[in-house]
């Protein structure tokens, strides 16, 4: 995994990965630094063990854990407007980092709505990647939900894989 620090740039494309694993399935994108380091911070943590998580995996259980409120395209748009927009963009590095499809396409969305668009500023997918990742942090710094959804999300990507059981 390219863990870079990259100069503030915006986009997508398809990100290396593994072999095994479809190239629809992951998504490129960028997280800001503060974000990026609270969860490298989380994947070394003693409580990411049997599996251990990888960045994928946790940046893809911050953006399911938001949206799994009713209210997630507020409180992302909320935070983007008040905090992550007083950050200097030419002076906030950024890693770049991988998540999975069902939850860009979440992201994609958003980036697409009518709360995204003028009179409203316009919000590349690396800040509402980083938007996802601080509301996580802000909701419990522990990151143990993170985990946990970490959890859910793996399980339910694994049932879509598995062949249907066959017909009695």
């Amino acid at each position: 995994m390219d863990t870079a620090i990259l100069p503030p740039q915006h986009g997508i494309s398809l990100a290396p990965r593994p072999p095994s694993e479809p190239s629809d399935n992951i998504v490129e994108t960028r997280l800001w630094l503060d974000e990026h380091e609270w969860l490298y911070a989380l994947h070394k943590s003693e409580h990411n063990i049997s599996p251990t998580f990888r960045f994928p995996d946790l940046i893809s259980a911050c953006v399911a854990l938001v949206f799994a409120h009713d209210n997630a395209a507020t409180r992302i748009f909320a935070f983007l407007g008040t905090e992550l927009v007083l950050r200097a963009p030419q002076h906030s590095p950024r890693r770049r980092e991988s998540m999975w499809m069902p939850q860009y396409v979440l992201l994609q969305a958003l980036q697409r709505s009518s709360a995204n668009r003028h009179p409203h500023p316009k919000f590349q997918l690396d800040q509402l990647t980083t938007a996802c990742v601080a509301l996580c942090n802000q909701d419990d710094p522990t990151g143990v939900p993170v985990l946990h959804q970490a959890r859910i999300n793996t399980a339910e990507r694994v049932a879509r894989k598995s062949p249907s059981p066959p017909a009695s």
